[in-house]
């Protein structure tokens, strides 16, 4: 497959190492906006901090929506010694925060610690904070405020057939939504939308939808990938791209499903389903935007997911290019 595919990773690495919290995705967007602007008719932000690029054309008003921002961390407290107390900014995965490090928008580092256990009785251990580094409150102020957001860091690797970064999910919905903007040559009228928010509720992608009222959505994100030998037969790396069948906020019409994946078939794409009892995705409010739009679901899967280290495949990002590239080529006719 990678043989007739040649995707620019280089951009993947710029997405993914850009900061773009939920409710802060400015620097992702001037990302995305430099890339596209030679590809496109017309590029606008809402108010809300969505990214409309669109594609002018005579035939169905199709939405492709992949979300920019990644989740985080906000400051809610700065204690004597400096050290920052902070809330979750989306589903974080607290499993891996112990000595992680974060990256604040003005590029101030920090680590995360964890409050020790006063004495053994105690069942836990106390709160996590951020150490930047600082002696007192008064240096802390300096660099940080409460109300600050800060990320997850962690390298862009090409590991061979994987990739390790920080942010994959989702700056690799919007690198392949780039891709193929870049290359579309269609009739349609195409609205590839870069939403803000999704991880704290898919908020942007609503307003957008409401907006731009399209006959048609696709939403591009990435999925859990399930590796463990229990669960062999749900998303994993490395079996395709996942088409959307069910989530929490969604469970994709039938006809939308079947559409989609007679093009993966008739295309030779690798894929699999994604059903899902947890979480979900722009889908969700995009598919309940006025009277209802026809919407489905692409997802890469991804191990270690809202981590500084989530690892995803070439050939799932591949086939997540094919599969929407020819979708656009035939888009459902209702």
């Amino acid at each position: 497959m990678s043989g007739n595919i040649n995707l620019d990773f280089s951009l993947l690495k710029k997405l993914t190492q850009a900061y773009g919290p939920s409710g802060n995705e400015k620097e992702i967007a001037g990302l995305i906006m430099g890339y596209s602007k030679n590809h496109v008719d017309n590029v606008e932000t809402d108010i809300l901090g969505n990214l409309i690029i669109r594609k002018k054309g005579r035939g169905k008003r199709i939405m492709i929506a992949a979300h920019m921002d990644e989740v985080g961390v906000i400051v809610t407290h700065i204690d004597n010694n400096g050290y920052l107390y902070f809330s979750a900014v989306g589903g974080l995965n607290e499993a891996g925060l112990l000595a992680r490090r974060v990256m604040f928008s003005n590029r101030c580092y920090g680590v995360i610690g964890r409050e020790r256990k006063e004495s053994e009785e105690e069942k836990s251990k106390g709160k996590y904070f951020i150490d930047i580094g600082v002696n007192s409150e008064e240096e802390a102020r300096k660099m940080v405020r409460e109300g600050d957001m800060a990320i997850l860091t962690g390298e862009f690797v090409e590991n061979g057939s994987h990739i390790i970064s920080k942010a994959i999910d989702n700056r690799l919905g919007c690198f392949i939504a780039l891709e193929v903007l870049k290359n579309y040559q269609g009739e349609d009228d195409v609205f590839f939308v870069f939403t803000v928010q999704e991880e704290v509720g898919a908020r942007g992608a609503k307003t957008a939808a409401f907006a731009i009222e399209p006959d048609l959505a696709l939403i591009i994100d990435t999925t859990i990938s399930y590796d463990t030998p229990k669960e062999k037969y749900r998303t994993s790396l490395n079996n395709g791209v996942a088409i959307k069948v069910m989530d929490r906020s969604i469970i994709v019409s039938p006809v939308i499903k079947n559409w989609m994946i007679d093009i993966a078939v008739k295309n030779n794409i690798v894929f699999q389903s994604e059903i899902i009892s947890a979480g979900g995705t722009d889908s969700g409010p995009v598919h309940l935007t006025k009277g209802g739009v026809p919407t489905g679901g692409i997802a890469v899967p991804v191990r270690y997911l809202h981590s500084g280290s989530e690892i995803t495949t070439k050939l799932d990002i591949e086939s997540a290019y094919r599969l929407l590239s020819e979708l656009l080529k035939n888009p459902f006719a209702s």
